[in-house]
């Protein structure tokens, strides 16, 4: 058997770490090509070169090939794995900066910064998907890309093979499972909502239907769980459910405007990481990740990558330790199109929710109900989802005006007009109809 993987955006800082998963995790995913394509030659060749290091230190026998031909990379392929970003760590400086301005949160994938990028990312991706399809209507791709939800509901609506994929669950999974002191392969989240807007409303061992062990979590580390999130513990107390670490930009929107104002960007922080990483990389005695790349964030993203692409392409292996089983007909935690899992949303929405993954696809384990205080925030977002995405498929002030207006950290329309001109004036360059 051969199995052809195709990483776009295979320059990027986070590949050693998918890499080092690919090479631990072979036996799961019994990789024999893996094509990094990215349009940076220069960054790529230092990429590639830790990679095949990389491989070679831990005895896997695939072949590593980098390639700036975004055809030849994944022509063949049997999963493509999307991981770019459009506009690079300037565009995300500007992102994390410019809604600072009209007192609204400013961060990558979440407000205004958040619809900036899915402006600028979604109509690449789509042209990426194209030429995947034509070259091989078969392959599944992997969209790693954020916004992840919107960028997964643009693949899905234009007809692609499509999942998408984000860390939050895994990381979270991980953390549980050494509280418990447990394998993580043995626990499971009852992980509900949108991408970036979840909540953990049960931890089972065992499987899907073991035992919730989330109420002795929170009663015996409350105040760990409750610092990771940077929330105080009567809130998790009082919801007796564990919000992902987005939900603050909701929960606590001054306080973090505020933070944000008083400190250097994230993207800054990153850009400066970035450097130092590659400097890292280009040293040819270097053939494991480095312990910096942990601080770059995207923790556990290989063994959630490995999990899903082996079972999508029907690999029979045993568990990849992320939040399911591993293998072929594993329970992982995905972006999917809704179909009636959220009932109260409408089918065409994507979710982010546990869902049996195998050859045919991922389809979402039955839900809870989810309580108001949770739905209704789950449908004000998925209304802004919606939004966004017009706007990014067919541009126009006014769409950016409307998806703005909708989401619940803007809300106002003095907001609205002021982060719409901001924007716009911002992102010139990638948005050919301004």
């Amino acid at each position: 058997m051969t199995c052809k993987l195709a990483v776009v955006g295979g320059g990027s800082t986070y590949t050693p770490e998918l890499i080092d998963g690919f090479a631990r995790l072979r036996d799961t995913l019994p990789l024999t090509e893996l094509v990094l394509a990215d349009p940076d030659a220069g960054r790529l060749e230092v990429v590639a070169g830790l990679a095949r290091r990389i491989f070679a230190r831990q005895g896997h026998p695939g072949r590593i090939t980098a390639t700036g031909d975004l055809d030849a990379a994944v022509d063949g392929a049997d999963a493509v794995l999307l991981q770019l970003r459009v506009g690079g760590q300037a565009a995300r400086e500007r992102d994390e900066t410019w809604p600072l301005e009209c007192g609204c949160v400013g961060q990558e994938t979440t407000g205004a910064g958040g619809l900036a990028k899915a402006l600028r990312t979604v109509p690449v991706v789509l042209d990426i998907a194209e030429r995947v399809r034509r070259r091989n209507p078969r392959a599944w791709i992997i969209d790693f890309t954020n916004p992840v939800g919107i960028v997964t509901r643009a693949l899905l609506e234009a007809g692609h093979r499509a999942v998408g994929l984000c860390n939050v669950a895994i990381h979270l999974q991980r953390k549980f499972a050494a509280l418990l002191e447990a394998p993580p392969e043995t626990v499971h989240l009852d992980h509900y909502g949108l991408n970036h807007l979840t909540w953990e409303l049960g931890v089972r061992r065992g499987g899907p239907d073991g035992e919730d062990v989330l109420p002795r979590l929170l009663a015996e580390h409350g105040p760990r769980i409750a610092g990771d999130l940077r929330l105080p513990l009567p809130v998790l107390e009082r919801l007796g459910v564990v919000p992902s670490y987005y939900l603050r930009y909701y929960y606590a929107h001054d306080e973090v405007v505020e933070e944000l104002r008083s400190k250097p960007s994230r993207a800054a922080e990153v850009a400066a990481m970035e450097r130092e990483l590659l400097e890292l990389y280009a040293d040819p005695a270097l053939d494991t990740k480095p312990e910096l790349l942990a601080r770059r964030g995207g923790a556990f993203y290989s063994e959630a990558a490995v999990a899903l692409a082996a079972a999508l392409l029907g690999d029979p292996g045993g568990a990849a330790g992320g939040p399911g089983d591993g293998g072929a007909g594993a329970v992982q935690v995905v972006n999917v199109r809704n179909d009636g899992t959220l009932p109260f949303l409408p089918d065409d929405a994507v979710v982010e929710v546990p869902a049996r993954v195998s050859r045919e696809g991922a389809v979402p384990l039955p839900a809870p109900r989810l309580d108001p205080l949770y739905a209704g925030l789950v449908a004000h977002v998925t209304a802004y989802e919606r939004l966004a995405l017009e706007a990014a498929l067919h541009g126009g002030r006014d769409r950016v005006f409307r998806a703005l207006l909708a989401h619940p950290l803007v809300g106002r329309y003095t907001a609205a007009e002021g982060l719409t001109d901001r924007l716009l004036a911002h992102n010139r360059e990638y948005l050919p109809w301004t």
